[in-house]
Order: C-alpha cells, then sequence, then structure tokens
C-alpha cells in the first residue's frame, strides 16, 4: 500500500475537515501518497481524484462542512459506475481507500469491496447518529451544541411572549439528537420514532401546569415521529390552550465550526482508520463504543439498523 485516497459520502458533517487534515498528515508521515476524491463516489466515477500535500488542508480544521465536498450518488448503485470508479483508481495506482459517511456509504462501499477487493477503511460520519455497532459517529457533538444554542435562544422569547415551542430536529428514523437535547435542555416535552406515544398522556398535566403559572413549552421532536410537527402544534393550541410556534432546525444542525470533541474524534477516527489499512485489516469499520475503538466488518455494521441505549431510553 502506496497511494491512499479519502473521500466523503452522503451528508456533510462539522468534523469532517479535521479529519481530512489528520488524513494528510498522517498518510504522509506514514509514508504514504493521500489522494482527495471530490464530491463522494460521483467524484469518484467521475475522475475527480487529485494529489494532496500539507497545502491542501493547511487553516480547515476550524471550517465545518468538507473542502472536498460530499455527495449521494444514485450512479454507484449500478454495477458499471462501480467499474468505472475501480478503473480510475487502478490508473492512479490507487488501491485504499477511506470512507467518511453513513448507511448508504458503507452499503455502496461492501459492494465495491465485494465486486472488486478495493481495500478500504470506513468512518462513521453522521449527525444522524444511526450506525450500527458504534455508539458515536463523527459530526454528532457539533450538531448536538447547534441543537443547544438554538433551544437556549427560543427558551427566551418563549418565556418572554408566554408560548410553545415544537422544535424539530434531524435524524431521519433515529431520535438519538432529540432525546440528547430534551434532557440537557430542560424541555417538557420529547417524541422519537423509537417510543410510541399517545399526545392525550399529556394534556391533564400540561394544562395543569398553565393553570399554576406556567408561561412557555418547549417540544423536541426528531423528524422521524408518526405526525406532522404542523399537528404536535396545533395539540398544543387546541388541547393545551398556548400559542405556538414551530423551528424546523434543518440543515444548520450541519454546518458550524467543530467542536473540540469532534476534531479530537477525527483525530482519532482516522489514525485508527489507516492503522487498519496498514496492518492488513482490508474491510472494517471503526467504531467507538464505552470499551473505546474497535474494528468492526462492514458486514457486521449494515446488517441491521442501530437501536438506542435502553438506558437512555429510560429517561424519557
Amino acid at each position: 500500500m502506496k497511494k491512499i485516497a479519502i473521500l466523503c459520502s452522503g451528508g456533510d458533517v462539522s468534523g469532517m475537515n479535521p479529519a481530512l487534515k489528520r488524513f494528510v498528515e498522517y498518510s504522509l508521515e506514514k509514508n504514504l501518497i493521500p489522494y482527495f476524491i471530490y464530491d463522494g463516489y460521483e467524484g469518484l466515477i467521475d475522475n475527480k481524484i487529485e494529489k494532496v500535500s500539507y497545502k491542501n488542508v493547511s487553516g480547515i480544521i476550524t471550517k465545518g462542512g468538507t473542502i472536498i465536498g460530499s455527495a449521494r450518488s444514485l450512479r454507484f448503485k449500478k454495477k458499471k459506475f462501480r467499474k468505472i470508479a475501480k478503473e480510475n483508481l487502478e490508473k492512479l495506482g490507487i488501491n485504499s481507500l477511506v470512507i467518511l459517511g453513513g448507511d448508504g456509504s458503507f452499503r455502496g462501499v461492501e459492494k465495491f469491496y465485494k465486486e472488486h477487493n478495493i481495500k478500504f477503511s470506513a468512518i462513521p460520519a453522521t449527525i444522524d447518529n444511526d450506525i450500527n455497532q458504534t455508539d458515536y459517529a463523527l459530526g454528532v457533538d457539533t450538531a448536538l451544541n447547534i441543537i443547544k444554542d438554538s433551544i437556549d435562544s427560543l427558551r427566551d422569547t418563549a418565556n418572554s411572549s408566554k408560548r410553545a415551542f415544537v422544535i424539530e430536529t434531524m435524524g431521519r428514523n433515529c431520535g438519538y439528537l432529540a432525546i440528547i437535547s430534551y434532557l440537557t435542555s430542560g424541555a417538557e416535552l420529547c417524541l422519537i420514532p423509537e417510543i410510541e406515544y399517545n399526545l392525550k398522556d399529556y394534556e391533564k398535566k400540561f394544562q395543569q401546569e398553565l393553570t399554576d403559572g406556567r408561561r412557555y413549552f418547549i417540544a423536541i421532536v426528531s423528524e422521524g415521529i408518526k405526525e406532522k410537527t404542523e399537528n404536535i402544534a396545533k395539540w398544543f393550541e387546541q388541547k393545551i390552550g398556548i400559542e405556538t410556534r414551530i423551528t424546523v432546525l434543518g440543515h444548520i444542525q450541519r454546518g458550524g465550526n467543530p467542536t473540540i470533541y469532534d476534531r479530537v474524534m477525527a483525530y482519532k477516527f482516522v489514525t485508527y482508520a489507516i492503522d487498519a489499512l496498514l496492518k492488513k485489516n482490508h474491510h472494517s469499520v471503526v467504531c467507538y463504543n464505552k470499551k473505546g475503538f474497535c474494528y468492526k466488518t462492514i458486514t457486521e455494521v449494515v446488517s441491521s439498523p442501530k437501536k438506542l441505549d435502553e438506558e437512555l431510553l429510560k429517561l424519557l
């Protein structure tokens, strides 16, 4: 292994740029020749591959997103385009990849490996934190801090104007961002896909709290719940009797200056990823759990969906 390339796939996250910086610096330290693949698997198909050095990553550690771009690729799902991608790597003599991405990205590289024996090491990088076998994915801490700041600001205006605010977080079908934000913000309601709920169960309690002088409510809902956020707002107004506003945080959760924790995790994730390839561990995912960093096979990771920690769910 002499030439090694990195790409970002799927949704971007804060922490990718620190990871790119570490990738270049650690590759050169290990006498490897680093390459960037721009715009994910799309760039791999279109041969947007460039040899890089220290100057390419100077000053990027504070930036959100990714300087090499990220994309979802429908073409990469087709065998003929994966063959083109393989040929592009062969022309440059690259036979090892580091992949930053989520579940869809991992499924793509699993097929790529099985068809063409491309050596790879994958790093979970998704704010949804929905990757099986790992407790943490790059970008999650930055997203949580953005949500925290948003909720803290909304609480000020909620109290001033005597309103309820329904705040929608991202996460697809995983409620991790919502439940952690609920537990750390002092919100009154949290709705996530993993737990069945009945709004009627909250009506008497919330109505009594208003009678007793409560001025506002903060409700955090994950985008994957069964009801539209608008319906939760209508319920507050019609059943609880308080004026309500909706805030959909959306893609603001993806950007921003990476937190210290995400910078450190990027450094460690990439180090473990390159070390795996150097040790001839050619189809691994770098995971992080209570025991620290470990390696899982790509099949172990994509074979089943992630389940939230039962201890966490009990706190709702």
